[in-house]
């Protein structure tokens, strides 16, 4: 890699580009007997390892892979109404916001077969970006899922997810698993199986996928509208997790539980490696179907979580004891609960057109570690651009809405403010979310989006916004 160490730029997410634009000019392949006979040729040229392979690699099991990712997101709002403002509220440029938010990741994926059916993986990643007011504040669904990594400048690099997977066949016939980006090596597997994950990971990796709406790096933007937001999830401030997920195939049902690691406090790094006083314990069904001959799938999902996290009725009444603001940061006690579940389908129209929807609720009587969301429901449409001749681009369009418990909203009203969200006065309405948006394929692995969101009511506040949001998205990946 002589080459790419003697680049010199001194914008570091430059710099990772070069690496990643480097690194993709060569093909990493692996050799397997049972389905292809390989011939391997390795070139060196200007220090660059190229790995050639003849033959059918698509049907080759891969016994190590090396996938990376790239990833900039530049957002502009616009000065939307807002006659007053609290501590965490979004800002207008009228009150001296920048109207910019920004982030850049660029992830290295590394995974290796170890022993029959054992796989490990190891993900490092570089992160940097703010979102708007310079602080992750002011909506229930934040307009950027990359933002949940935190708010770093300059970058960092850090360690992302580090885990090992053991599959179990149980037979039923064998299937081909392809490989993939995020960090899937492509292998035959039984359609019957135990499939048993440990270590550090991403809690939505696992569960609440859909085909049309997951990945704010290819699909919608919003928390609201690529996931299910009322469902809590582990994670770190990053949201990175750790834990155990046990998965069961069969035939058309999957079967999914973990328990997940929570931080020791809200919103921090430190989590609870004990797994056994800050965590949440979660299970997913899915079952695939086919309706008029299109594939489509059902999932449903269920939560409980455990951590130190204050209620906000406590709050309430121990800021009117001290004739006060209720505040959240000091009434926090151990063994908190929060539980709730959400429902998630997708189904094919055709080969170009797919529809999704999602219900989620929580309790909401707690604070949040993820979104203040107690209630949302989200649907919308992917549809590919075979139908003017740009089969690899598609056009997304969803709504969201979102909504909070009566206890949460007589905390805002009395001025308290959540990790998040917080005017310091509402009038209070559901957040309501539209967004549409459509990626451009300009060569294999390289995506270029442009993204519209409109957000009514931004954080359960009738009397701001909206606030509307434009964003320009470049994905790379190999």
């Amino acid at each position: 890699m002589a080459l790419f160490l003697k680049v010199k730029v001194k914008n570091t997410l430059a710099i990772f580009t070069i690496g990643i634009l480097i690194i993709s000019n060569c093909s990493f392949a692996q050799t397997k007997t049972a389905f292809v006979s390989d011939e391997l040729e390795l070139n060196l040229n200007k220090d660059i390892a190229v790995l050639n392979i003849a033959g059918d690699v698509s049907q080759a099991t891969e016994n190590w892979s090396f996938h990376a990712q790239g990833t900039y997101i530049e957002q502009r709002k616009n000065n939307f109404y807002s006659p007053y403002s609290g501590p965490n509220s979004l800002m207008n440029q009228s009150q001296g916001d920048s109207n910019r938010a920004f982030t850049g990741s660029i992830t290295a994926y590394l995974g290796t077969r170890l022993w029959t059916g054992a796989e490990a993986y190891y993900n490092t990643e570089l992160f940097e970006g703010t979102p708007f007011s310079n602080a992750l504040v002011g909506l229930g669904g934040f307009q950027n899922g990359e933002l949940q990594k935190g708010i770093y400048i300059p970058a960092v690099i850090y360690s992302a997810r580090a885990f090992v997977r053991q599959t179990v066949n149980l037979g039923g016939g064998e299937e081909w698993i392809e490989a993939g980006v995020n960090n899937q090596l492509a292998g035959a597997v039984d359609k019957n199986r135990l499939v048993f994950t440990f270590g550090k990971v991403a809690s939505l990796d696992f569960f609440d996928s859909n085909t049309y709406s997951h990945d704010p790096r290819l699909h919608f933007l919003n928390f609201s509208t690529f996931s299910s937001a009322a469902l809590g999830f582990a994670g770190d401030a990053r949201g990175f997790t750790y834990g155990l997920i046990s998965e069961l195939y069969r035939e058309n049902w999957i079967i999914r539980g973990g328990r997940l690691a929570m931080p020791t406090s809200p919103n921090i790094m430190q989590l609870d490696y004990t797994l056994s006083k800050d965590y949440i314990d979660q299970i997913e069904i899915t079952r695939s179907h086919e309706w008029a001959d299109q594939p489509g799938k059902l999932r449903a999902i269920t939560f409980k979580q455990h951590a130190y996290m204050a209620s906000y009725q406590d709050a309430i009444t121990q800021g009117e004891i001290n004739n006060g603001v209720p505040n959240i940061l000091t009434s926090r006690i151990p063994n908190r609960s929060m539980f709730g579940y959400g429902l998630n389908a997708e189904q094919a129209i055709n080969s170009d057109i797919g529809i999704f929807a999602r219900w989620s609720w929580n309790n909401d009587q707690t604070e949040t570690q993820t979104l203040d969301v107690g209630r949302s429901v989200n649907l919308g449409a992917s549809i590919r651009g075979s139908q003017w001749g740009r089969a690899a681009d598609t056009w997304g369009v969803a709504i969201a809405i979102n909504a909070i418990s009566d206890s949460e909203v007589q905390y805002l009203k009395k001025g308290g403010v959540t990790m998040f969200i917080g005017d310091g006065a509402i009038v209070y309405k559901p957040e309501q979310i539209q967004e549409t948006y459509y990626s451009a394929k300009l060569i294999e692995g390289l995506y270029l989006s442009t993204d519209f969101q409109r957000i009514a009511n931004p954080a359960y506040n009738a009397s701001r916004g909206p606030v509307n949001v434009v964003s320009l998205r470049l994905h790379y990946e190999f």
